[in-house]
């Protein structure tokens, strides 16, 4: 203590100008290789110094050790050492075999274990001191060419120890040590939920002589354990605040790290088709590349069956898919559909499909989170459907289900994943959103689906609540499930009232019959009408012919009074001449020879007097 108070008081008295010329030394940080830490820590742990990871019993305090030592072995080729004090090194590979670590292979090249298990019993026969362990170590470290360590349950070591002065000396002791060798340590500890080490001793001194301290939490909440994360210490680094929740999977531990803070996600005018031709045609040709859309309606409206019309055609495209279902297995996804036409099987034959399937009463939405991540993370996949999203807010509190839902709609976008998200909405409203994770406003395009009920029947309407960046259909359309799929057709309106299913078919039945009686009279009316025209046009033909008769008799009539009156005159005529003349039975001559005779008279007078005479 007396040497760092010295080296304080020689760095205090520098120069003024040294000091403001001295460099500051560069803070570095090694990565464990854990999923989402490394993100909030914003690099992993302070590099050749400590760090204390405390928790209660079966937080993760062993797993995050020990997967941090793996992750620098086989990522980075950093060889380590593990120091187990409380669980035998045999306990510890079998724990382990539930993950892909292969922990023995890495135990051959890069990694040593110790069982460093005291007794009781040799406790009790006289106090002790890590000088002799650490020796052994410090030799294993230069053989191995160790830079990492591992002191798992420095707890139970401490409590073996009589005094709390002999603890103290032990820790510090410790402390010196990985101080002195260089080494990336990090030690385990178990407290309770006061914060209290094992059997009440408060170790609180160990968090002011590490440089990071991580503590892992686990409780209960609404009847599904959750376990979480924080940082609650980091010296000379920046990280991120607040508690995370973590989880277990093939890999290992996984935290669910809250992503950038900056909002830059790529954007495309790229159309991707839903799979029905209808619904393209109402979003004006289909859905943004890299966007998602929200889903709504009640149980039974159809979300599922779109989800699996836009799964089906992504596929069918070659492009990478991942269906998520809660509360409802894969198999019978796949069944459910397959009665609407839409087959999936050979596409998660083929790979390019993938199924995930979860529980919302045994897990919290965290975990879910978490494993949609690292599914994202292996599958990679283009195009994603998650349904129902609401389902999340079944379990634990409802602020984090809420949290959950825009952190995974954001990471969707960051990844620049199409997804298609349905949610269940509750309440009497139909185009009201009553879905408790309010994602709505996040979301790029919202369809809406609901009931109408009426004269005895259910049937499905559609409509598009918005979709940015796009002219859309503000249509309300009748939504038809039938053994060949899905089909639109528009709502069909009378007096004011909508009508579907069988009323708008009895209704339209009724209007056809009024039609076609409507057109029935109306031929005969035609018909009517058209033997009338054709009577009076007869009429007036005969009428026409009359008028020709009569004036073909009235133009006889008149040649006949004409000729009746030449025929007079000239009987009138010749009669005065023969009375004038001598002979009543001379013949009459014609006009044409009584004209020649008269010309001869008038030519030769003469003649014409002796004719005359004689």
């Amino acid at each position: 203590m007396s040497g760092t108070v010295q080296i304080r008081a020689r760095v205090f008295a520098q120069p003024a100008a040294m000091a403001k010329t001295a460099t500051r030394p560069v803070f570095l940080k090694s990565l464990t290789g854990i999923q989402g830490f490394d993100e909030i820590s914003l690099g992993g742990l302070p590099r050749n110094r400590a760090t204390l990871v405390m928790g209660g019993p079966g937080t993760g305090k062993s797993v995050f050790a020990l997967q941090s030592l793996v992750g620098a072995a086989s990522k980075n080729k950093q060889p380590g050492i593990f120091v187990a004090f409380e669980e035998n090194i045999e306990a510890i590979f079998a724990n382990a075999a539930g993950f892909d670590w292969e922990l023995p292979a890495l135990a051959r090249k890069r990694l040593f274990f110790m069982n460093a298990q005291l007794s009781p019993a040799f406790v009790a026969t006289g106090d002790f001191d890590l000088g002799g362990m650490l020796a052994m170590l410090e030799a294993k470290q230069i053989e191995i060419g160790a830079q990492w360590v591992v002191f798992d349950g420095i707890d139970v070591l401490l409590s073996l120890l009589r005094t709390p002065r002999a603890k103290m000396r032990e820790i510090y002791r410790l402390r010196d040590w990985l101080t002195r060798r260089g080494l990336t340590a990090i030690i385990t500890s178990k407290i309770d939920n006061e914060g209290n080490g094992s059997e009440g001793a408060n170790y609180g001194f160990m968090q002011f002589m590490v440089d990071c301290v991580v503590r892992f939490d686990r409780r209960m909440e609404q009847g599904i354990p959750v376990r979480r994360l924080e940082i609650s210490k980091y010296r000379g680094s920046a990280f991120a605040p607040g508690e995370f929740p973590l989880s277990f999977g093939p890999h290992g531990m996984e935290v669910a790290s809250p992503g950038p803070t900056d909002v830059a996600q790529e954007t495309s005018t790229e159309r991707v088709s839903t799979g029905f031709v209808g619904l393209d045609e109402m979003l004006g040709g289909g859905l943004f590349r890299g966007s998602s859309t929200l889903i709504t309606g009640a149980p039974g409206t159809s979300k599922t069956t779109l989800a699996g019309l836009f799964t089906e055609s992504a596929c069918a495209r070659g492009e990478r898919t991942l269906f998520v279902s809660f509360d409802e297995g894969g198999d019978r996804v796949r069944r459910n559909l397959k009665s609407v036409g839409i087959h999936l099987d050979a596409h998660l034959k083929h790979g390019v499909l993938q199924m995930y399937s979860g529980r919302t009463d045994a897990v919290n939405p965290e975990e879910h989170l978490i494993r949609i991540t690292a599914l994202i993370a292996e599958h990679k996949p283009r195009c994603m459907v998650i349904d129902p999203l609401s389902a999340i807010a079944r379990t634990g509190s409802l602020s984090s289900a809420r949290a959950i839902g825009n952190r995974l709609i954001y990471k969707l976008r960051d990844h620049h994943i199409t997804a298609v998200i349905t949610a269940l909405v509750e309440g009497e409203d139909p185009q009201a959103e009553a879905t408790e994770l309010q994602i709505s406003t996040i979301a790029d395009s919202w369809i809406q689906l609901s009931y109408l009920v009426l004269g005895g029947e259910r049937n499905r309407a559609l409509t598009i609540v918005k979709s940015r960046g796009t002219r859309h259909s503000n249509q309300v359309r009748e939504l038809v499930l039938s053994d060949k799929g899905l089909a639109l057709s528009d709502v069909y309106s009378s007096g004011g009232e909508v009508l579907m299913g069988t009323l708008r078919w009895e209704k339209e039945a009724e209007e056809r019959s009024r039609a076609l009686i409507s057109e029935t009279e109306s031929d005969a009316k035609r018909r009517e009408l058209q033997f009338a025209e054709a009577d009076t046009s007869a009429r007036i033909t005969a009428l026409q012919l009359d008028l020709e008769r009569q004036r073909a008799a009235l133009m006889l009539n008149t040649r006949n009074v004409a000729a009746r009156h030449v025929t007079s005159g000239e009987h009138q005529t010749e009669a005065r001449r023969l009375r004038s003349g001598n002979g009543g039975d001379a013949v009459v001559p014609s006009a044409k020879r009584r004209a020649s005779v008269a010309g001869k008279s008038r030519g030769n007078g003469n003649g014409q007097e002796r004719v005359r005479r004689g």
